[in-house]
This record gives C-alpha cells, sequence and structure tokens, in this order.
C-alpha cells in the first residue's frame, strides 16, 4: 500500500491542464467491441482503471496499441469469446467497476456476456438492476451462475429493439443499453435516459460509426438498429471532476491558478456550485482563472435559509464532486448542507476532517451540515486512509490547507482516478512526497 506524505500550508500558483474524461474513457474504450474495425481514441487518461480496462480487453484478444501517451488504437477482429467466457474472466471482471461496460457490446456482438457484481470504490450500494433490465427488455435471456457469482446474459438470435422507461437515470446504465441496442433489430426508445456530456460523447462516436442515435443531450434516445459498424477515431472531453476538483484546490489554499483547456461548455453547473461557496472564478476562453482571495463566502437562499449543495442527474451536480466541495466549505464563511443523495456511505469520510479540526455535522449517511472557518483556524495534520477516488482526493486537498505534515494511505484509489496528481500538483507548488 502505497502512501502520501503531504507538508501543508503552501500557496500554489501557475496553470494546470485537466486530463481526459475517466467515465468517458470506459465507455469509449468498451465500444470498440462493437466493430472489427480499427478505432484510434485519444485522449485518454493513464489512470488506473483504464489501464485496468484496457489490459482486459487486450486478455480478450483484442489489438491494443499505444500510439503516444494518451493515443491508443484498438481492432477487436479476433476476440476470443472462450476466455470470455471463462470463470476467470468473469473473476476479473468482478475486480473492475468499468468492465460492466463491456456487457451492452459483447451481447449486441456476440450474443453472450457476463454480468459479475462489480467492483471499485467502497462508497455504498451500487444497483445493477437498471443494466440487466434493458437487456431483458432487448430480448436477453438472463440466469444467475452460482460458481462464477454472476449472471449470464443470451441473445443467441441477437436483440430486439422496443420501449423502455428506466428506473433511474443511470449514466453507466444508459451507455450499456445504448451499445446494446445499436446492434438490435428495429427500434429502440430509451426514455429516462441519463443525458451526462460522457453519455452524449458515446453516442456521438457510435454515430460516427454508423449507429443511427438521435435525441443526443436529451432524455430521450431513439436507436434505429443497424447491422454492424465501422471504424473511427474520437478525442475523449477533458475530466470534469478534475476541473472541480482544481477549482477547489485553489480555493482550499487560497490561491490563484488557472485551469487550460476545460471544455467549458460541458461543465453544467460546476462553476455555478463553487461561485455559491463564493469562490470566484473567471472564463478566459476555454480556460478557467481562479483568482486568489482573502475570504470565500457562502450564499444562502434568497429567504435566508441555509444553502444546501446536493447531487442530481444533469445537468444537475455530479455526486464525484461532493467530497471535494464539502472540504473546500470548512474553511469558508457560512454554512452549508451538502446532501449526497446517490451514495449512502460517501461521507463516512468526514470523521477524518472533523478530527482535523473541521465543523461538520453527519446527520446521517446522506447528510453533512459544514460550518466553515473563514480560514481563520487551519485544519490540523492527519493521517487518513482513502476509502474512495473521491474521498481521497478530499483528504489530500484538506492536508494540502492543513497545518504540518499529514499521511494519506491506500492511495491507489487516488491513483485510480487521478494521473500522476502528485507530480502535477507539485509543479504549482504543493509539497507532496509519494512513498
Amino acid at each position: 500500500m502505497s502512501t502520501y506524505i503531504i507538508e501543508g500550508g503552501h500557496k500554489l500558483s501557475g496553470s494546470i491542464t485537466p486530463q481526459g474524461a475517466k467515465n468517458e474513457a470506459l465507455q469509449v474504450i468498451s465500444a470498440v467491441l462493437l466493430t472489427s474495425e480499427e478505432v484510434v481514441i485519444s485522449n485518454v487518461p493513464e489512470i488506473l482503471d483504464v489501464r485496468n480496462l484496457i489490459a482486459m480487453i487486450g486478455d480478450m484478444g483484442v489489438s491494443v496499441e499505444r500510439r503516444e501517451r494518451g493515443v491508443y488504437w484498438f481492432k477487436a477482429d479476433t476476440v476470443d469469446l472462450d476466455y470470455v467466457r471463462s470463470e476467470a474472466f468473469v473473476r476479473k471482471s468482478s475486480a473492475l467497476r468499468g468492465s460492466v461496460m463491456l456487457v451492452g457490446p459483447l451481447l449486441a456482438r456476440f450474443g453472450t456476456a457476463y454480468f459479475p457484481k462489480p467492483g471499485g470504490d467502497k462508497i455504498g450500494r451500487r444497483r445493477v438492476d437498471t443494466h440487466i433490465d434493458g437487456m431483458c427488455k432487448l430480448g436477453a435471456e438472463v440466469k444467475y451462475i452460482h460458481e462464477y457469482r454472476a449472471y449470464r446474459l443470451d441473445a443467441p438470435n441477437g436483440l430486439n429493439g422496443c420501449y423502455m422507461l428506466l428506473d433511474e437515470a443511470s449514466v453507466t446504465g444508459t451507455a450499456n443499453i445504448v451499445m446494446a441496442s445499436v446492434l438490435a433489430k428495429g427500434k429502440t426508445t430509451i426514455y429516462n435516459a441519463a443525458c451526462e456530456p460522457y453519455v452524449q460523447q458515446l453516442c456521438r462516436m457510435l454515430n460516427s460509426m454508423g449507429a443511427r442515435i438521435e435525441g443526443i443531450g436529451s432524455n430521450l434516445l431513439s436507436i434505429e438498429g443497424v447491422e454492424s459498424l465501422h471504424g473511427t477515431t474520437h478525442r475523449i472531453l477533458p475530466d470534469m471532476i478534475e476541473v472541480g476538483s482544481f477549482i477547489a484546490l485553489a480555493a482550499i489554499t487560497q490561491s490563484s491558478i488557472t485551469i487550460k483547456d476545460v471544455s467549458f461548455e460541458n461543465l453544467g453547473i460546476i462553476p455555478e456550485s463553487f461561485r455559491r461557496l463564493g469562490v470566484k472564478l473567471e472564463r478566459r476562453g476555454d480556460d478557467i482563472f481562479i483568482p486568489e482571495q482573502e475570504s470565500y463566502e457562502i450564499e444562502s437562499f434568497m429567504d435566508g435559509s441555509i444553502m444546501t449543495l446536493a447531487d442530481a442527474p444533469w445537468p444537475g451536480l455530479s455526486p464525484d464532486l461532493l467530497s471535494v466541495m464539502l472540504v473546500v466549505a470548512t474553511q469558508c464563511k457560512g454554512s452549508v448542507l451538502i446532501h449526497q443523495k446517490m451514495f449512502e456511505s460517501r461521507l463516512f469520510f468526514v470523521d477524518k476532517l472533523i478530527d482535523m479540526g473541521a465543523q461538520i455535522i453527519l446527520c446521517d449517511p446522506h447528510r453533512a451540515v459544514v460550518i466553515g472557518h473563514d480560514h481563520k483556524l487551519r485544519l490540523r495534520a492527519n493521517k487518513m486512509t482513502s476509502p474512495d477516488i473521491r474521498a481521497g482526493i478530499a483528504m489530500l486537498l484538506a492536508a494540502m490547507s492543513a497545518k504540518g505534515s499529514s499521511v494519506v494511505d491506500n492511495i491507489e484509489q487516488i491513483d485510480r482516478g487521478y494521473e500522476n496528481i502528485d507530480e502535477r500538483l507539485n509543479a504549482l507548488g504543493a509539497k507532496i512526497t509519494r512513498q
């Protein structure tokens, strides 16, 4: 288990560029299985989860070539179906959350796929009902295989388009169903579809491969199935969660930094959500400039009631940013209610922040009230263990603002979502050592 040693209290300056979007990468890399032709994807984040998924499809028989940093060539013309049906493959899939995105392409093109219980962050229950229900509506037969501890989905005669109303606007569920539908016979209509930029990017990539998807960017998708898809090239968007993390970084350390090439039009409500915490930011072309501030004052609602920041489906606030926004709030002026609706274990890391001197009341597994110190009382250094990607980066930011040297263990969790984050932050003036 690797560790970060963080010397807190250093001002940062300079510019930083976000990596490619992790969530989009996991989807579009899985989509290469839908064609036997060449697919080239650029701006791929070379983080642990993405590298593991690329290695997994390589083990399946997909030809993979790393042409340069962040640029990968794929050709899925020789997929080893015996391996895909093996217990070894299912066991490996269960350890990687992103492997769920392989189900739709495998089922659509080859008529069979295993769906193990997904791995990944320990942030509470992660339902897979939307994925499996969608596949069943398309005509797949599902059976639980006890020795594999996984569901097997079969569609030996292919999938058939249909109308479906999703029980939740699941990003991964929508993406999986879309990838299954593009090769289904007839028309598929998906209502209550997720419409995050990641899903939009996947749909645009599939259309460039010959798919016929309409309604991109809305919660109503119409997909006319085609017989086959061809190759394409695709560039992944900047990671909006990294952009939000860097805005938080500037605020918690009272620093001035520039975030380059953010694809501002795809950030949605993120900039405004930070403004509600009192963080000033300026759009400069496709960059964001965050000036140094002495104080960050949290807004109140118009009737004077406490500000609430809650996650919601796009174009609402991503749940992946609430952890870092909570850390920022500990040093703002005023109070805010953080409401994490999606995952019931994601706020349990706040006990470490309380140990550092933060004023936080954990109301229940989903809600926490933060009373900010207004930078009048600095957080104290602490020893922490990262339970998941987003809590890990939140702990790292808290340590960078704290007095003294902090330790964050299990940083492999952070590596799953942030590429060389210690080196990139040290280039801005941080003091982070990996051991």
